[in-house]
């Protein structure tokens, strides 16, 4: 049987780039071994944990997870643990192993859209079975899975062997999403990444193919920012939706950062490809992989940048036009523009206010365009946002922590020799309205006329508003081509 320091190297070994940081203080951290066990009927979960010394204390993260315990006890007691309050009453002096089984059928009742699923698929955050010592810097689980046959699992945790996972300190933005089931599973790449993709109903294979097309496309287009995925090996978790009320392709979206990252994208698979292409919610879903988790207060930030790249991004791969781009970034300004002038951003996005959420949205786009400007021209054009961006991610991502905005915009000051994002968080951040940006799109040649954009042929900064926008040809001839290869 390996130690928790041998299954620890040969990790190191397998994925050194995801596991760089980890590695490095391998012999510092203590590692927790967990076996999870499913049965054939994904009711139940057995789980035996073996700890790395005596621990007086275990936990799950959901305050839901008592409810779901059918069984607790130590490995090497007869007698079953109590829970008071929903917490476990160890034993005095602490335990070193523990047995105990989850209703995992129930459990799975707190994601929504298991109604929806396949027969023989299930998805359950681990805040509601996974029972374990704090997390931290200098502790780690790790998790192997014993499944029924033709069962399979997709987590966000980092793969070290089959079936098996590291699980390591990270921000807790929601909570994540583990699959069980005979769902279709397939890993796709991209430049510097290699996508986890879990299509969570069965479809048709001609779907499958068309999903597989418009990830690689949506993917792709992130890289057209600094040449390469921002994260190694996220988790994209697929929810077909079929002929929704929406008439939108890809209804909705969203990231999750917990114990790694997933896209989680709602898809109505009956739509046309280029339904799916000309849809722009997979693209500023990981746009958003190129920053790191920013707590609430500054969620503007986040928001921000990914609908600033979604539309720079997309003029890029040629799935919209430039004139389109700028037009959309315009109109999500006025929309920002109208939305609760009271408020600065800091307040908007800490208020939680429904009403200021176009506020959240388009402020930090337009301060993430008046950086990008600012940098390429006081440096001459040698750097842009899209370089900053590509070395925060050599240095920071994907991030263990929760960043605050301010630890944000200077740390990205540290990655330029031209820092503006200080200077423009102490000029907007705190202060009501919306950032103007009028000054920047006439300097640019943007001229907007009745709420119409029109681009002169002559401005200051031409050049810079073609490099923004700038079309990569290999990736938009192979934009087409997928467009026009005919459906079955």
């Amino acid at each position: 049987m390996r130690t928790s320091q041998n299954i620890k190297m040969h990790a190191c070994r397998l994925v050194p780039t995801l596991l760089l940081l980890v590695c490095h203080s391998a012999s510092a951290q203590a590692i927790h071994e967990y076996t999870v066990t499913v049965d054939y009927a994904l009711s139940r979960l057995f789980v035996e944990a073996r700890f790395n010394g005596s621990v007086d204390t275990v936990s799950a993260r959901s305050k839901s997870a008592g409810k779901y315990l059918l069984d607790v006890r130590g490995c090497e007691q007869s007698r079953a643990i109590r829970m008071r309050n929903r917490r476990m009453m160890l034993p005095q002096g602490g335990i070193t192993c523990l047995n105990y089984t989850v209703d995992l059928a129930r459990a799975a009742g707190e994601y929504r859209s298991n109604k929806g699923l396949a027969e023989g698929n299930a998805v359950v955050s681990p805040s509601m079975w996974l029972w374990r010592p704090e997390v931290n810097s200098s502790s780690a689980l790790n998790i192997h899975f014993r499944l029924p046959e033709n069962v399979r699992v997709s987590t966000p945790w980092q793969k070290t062997a089959a079936n098996s996972f590291y699980l390591g300190k990270s921000p807790e933005s929601s909570n994540a999403r583990v699959v069980f089931g005979n769902f279709h599973y397939e890993e796709i790449e991209v430049s510097g990444a290699r996508l986890k993709v879990a299509i969570l109903n069965s479809i048709e294979p001609v779907n499958r193919l068309k999903i597989r097309d418009w990830l690689r496309a949506a993917a792709t287009d992130v890289t057209l920012a600094y040449g390469r995925f921002p994260n190694p090996s996220p988790q994209v978790l697929v929810v077909p939706v079929g002929n929704s009320r929406s008439d939108s392709a890809v209804p909705f979206g969203r990231v999750i950062r917990d114990g790694g990252e997933t896209v989680e994208l709602f898809v109505n698979q009956t739509m046309p490809l280029q339904a799916l292409l000309d849809d722009w919610t997979a693209t500023h879903e990981f746009s958003h992989l190129m920053l790191p988790y920013v707590g609430r207060k500054h969620r503007w930030m986040s928001e921000g940048f990914a609908q600033y790249y979604q539309n720079v991004l997309l003029a890029r791969a040629g799935s919209q036009d430039t004139l389109r781009s700028w037009q959309k970034l315009y109109e999500g300004f006025e929309r920002g523009r109208r939305s609760r002038p009271e408020l600065s951003p800091n307040e908007a996005a800490e208020g939680q206010i429904r009403t200021g959420l176009m506020k959240v949205y388009w402020s930090g786009a337009a301060i993430a365009l008046m950086a990008d400007v600012r940098l390429r021209e006081e440096s001459g054009g040698t750097e842009s946002l899209d370089l900053v961006l590509g070395r925060l991610q050599e240095c920071c991502l994907p991030s263990s922590t929760v960043w605050t905005g301010m630890e944000l915009f200077s740390k990205l000051d540290t990655l330029t020799a031209t820092p503006v994002f200080m200077s423009l968080y102490r000029r907007y951040a705190n202060t009501a309205g919306f950032p103007d940006v009028s000054e920047v799109f006439e300097r640019l040649g943007l001229a907007v006329d009745g709420g119409r954009v029109r681009i002169r042929r002559h401005a200051e900064l031409r050049e810079i508003r073609q490099a923004i926008t700038e079309i990569d040809p290999e990736t938009a001839s192979w934009r087409q081509q997928l467009a026009a290869v005919p459906e079955l």
